[in-house]
């Protein structure tokens, strides 16, 4: 066995088994639909808007159902569904012709010229985001505000935090620069961190 097919076997094994029930049973492929469908949902409407976003979702399952087979791991499956929901999004805009766009305007009032906080938000340097979603009530309240957040911003921060992608791969699906992800991660932090202020000072979500 060359380098090569060595490390392909070695890549992705958990996405490998993955596919492999989702092409060999229904069962299989329904495990796969409820996986992956949240965030397939969520890139979809950053880039479509909450109207074309489920039409292009099931756009998406369509096209992996058929190339499902074809799938030869050079990236993770989760990027890859994630791509195809992005570029079924942008099929659907080209079809409705239409297109939307989202500006956030005061976000950089927050920041000095140097991209340091002007005003951090209230117990930054004794809360962690990590400690802050400790508690339990907290992260319900966060969930909520994270639904709220502009498309846009709700896809980086989720593709960023909780789907654990760098920002070359949220790049390449939702076909941005890495400035524009950096900046609308930015801007997604400082939402969700200035509800958690609001929680912080009166104790309601």
């Amino acid at each position: 066995m060359s380098v090569m097919n060595a490390t392909e076997q070695l890549s992705y094994p958990e996405d490998r088994e993955f596919v492999r029930l989702a092409l060999t049973s229904q069962a299989g492929f329904r495990d796969l639909v409820k996986q992956y469908y949240p965030i397939m949902l969520i890139v979809a409407r950053s880039i479509a808007g909450e109207n074309l976003a489920e039409d292009a979702v099931q756009d998406s399952w369509i096209s992996i159902h058929r190339n499902l087979a074809k799938f030869e791991f050079r990236s993770s499956l989760k990027t890859w569904v994630s791509t195809i929901a992005a570029n079924a999004a942008r099929a659907r805009i080209k079809k409705e012709n239409r297109f939307e766009s989202q500006e956030d305007s005061n976000f950089f009032d927050r920041f000095d010229d140097d991209g340091h906080w002007n005003k951090p938000p209230i117990k930054w340097e004794q809360d962690s985001p990590e400690a802050l979603l400790g508690h339990s009530q907290l992260k319900e309240c966060i969930d909520k505000f994270i639904n709220f957040l502009k498309p846009s911003q709700k896809a980086v921060l989720s593709l960023k935090e909780m789907q654990n992608m760098n920002n070359e791969e949220i790049c390449n699906i939702l076909d941005i620069s890495e400035s524009n992800v950096r900046v609308l991660l930015h801007r997604a932090r400082v939402e969700v961190f200035s509800h958690i202020e609001h929680y912080q000072e009166t104790g309601e979500c």
